[in-house]
């Protein structure tokens, strides 16, 4: 019996989504029972029970442990295929006969722009979904996604991704694309009236804060450096705001719902907004192991090594396509 079973298939979902299958299967996920014993904690006929155990034996969660003889009859004792369940369910859309490509992970202006000339060459559907980079490489584990969309730098090692990746498939050997580099830094109202220079500024001031959602390499990035300076990142004023994506960040900036926010030059310049740059970083797409070699995945990969997209990279304010298509594998 495994111990944690992932529930991936329709079938199994629809299984449990029944209020008596689910009742059934968590009674034999404690120990084996026969449907005569079942029928009696139920109180219903075993016909009805047998009926449901059927039905979960076919979606896999239920199997016979053992068959003991009794007079002239056998009892038939069955119990869960695993100790526990674990469901993760995503819904992308269906592009009929041309499959998706999904990318789960941080957002990105060029990721974005990789996905529209792909699908627009006649290529798959990509749909990048923005949870965060760390969220995303979690969800590629599970098998939720085809790439992940990452740019966590690693402090011991100044290195992006790569030791996340390892931490994260220590068992598989993982292929790893840039995207780009880009830079990041404080985003202000236009003019940076307040003068912030440095996430120093932002912490002395007490200045109010868009912040992006944990899990996010920004969010990392803002979060491990205001401890650094010997601050709870919650005590920053705005803390508790949530934006997904660079540009929610930004507008909130431009709406004048929080004074500065840590994001994209790119996000700062196309709304007019004040930019000081802190840093620059990595951004990487981090391919599943077993969807390396799927053909899908040839259109957006032919697509990221071209000159042409490497064109579209450099008008982002702040991107730096030298490194955009490079391939490195991190072994295990």
């Amino acid at each position: 019996m495994e111990s944690m079973r992932r529930l991936d298939r329709n079938e199994q979902l629809v299984t449990i989504a029944d209020d008596a299958r689910l009742a059934i299967l968590r009674r034999v996920m404690a120990r084996p029972l026969t449907i005569t014993q079942l029928g009696e904690m139920f109180g219903r006929h075993p016909a009805w029970i047998r009926h449901h155990i059927l039905m979960l034996q076919r979606a896999g969660l239920v199997e016979l442990a053992e068959e003991r003889q009794v007079r002239n009859y056998t009892e038939k004792y069955y119990r869960a295929s695993a100790r526990a369940y674990r469901a993760d369910v995503l819904i992308v859309p269906d592009a009929g006969d041309n499959p998706e490509v999904v990318v789960l992970g941080s957002h990105d202006l060029a990721l974005q722009s990789l996905a529209d000339v792909t699908a627009a060459s006649g290529g798959p559907a990509v749909v990048p979904v923005a949870i965060g980079s760390l969220d995303g490489l979690i969800a590629l584990r599970q098998g939720l996604a085809d790439v992940a969309g990452c740019h966590l730098l690693d402090t011991d090692s100044d290195d992006y991704n790569a030791p996340y990746v390892r931490h994260l498939f220590p068992d598989r050997q993982v292929t790893m694309f840039t995207l780009a580099h880009r830079e990041q830094g404080l985003i202000t109202a236009p003019g940076n009236p307040l003068g912030l220079r440095s996430l120093d500024d932002v912490v002395a001031k007490r200045v109010r804060i868009a912040n992006r959602n944990p899990g996010s390499g920004t969010r990392i990035w803002v979060d491990r450096k205001l401890r650094s300076l010997g601050i709870d990142p919650e005590d920053l004023p705005g803390s508790e705001s949530v934006h997904y994506t660079h540009s929610g960040a930004a507008r909130a900036v431009q709406r004048h719902e929080a004074d500065v926010t840590v994001g994209l030059r790119a996000a700062a310049t196309s709304r007019g907004l004040g930019f000081v740059p802190l840093f620059m970083e990595r951004f990487d797409l981090v391919i599943a192991p077993d969807a390396l070699d799927a053909p899908k995945l040839d259109p957006l990969l032919n697509m990221l090594e071209g000159r042409a997209f490497k064109k579209r990279v450099s008008a982002f304010d702040g991107y730096d396509p030298t490194h955009t298509g490079e391939e490195f594998r991190v072994a295990v």
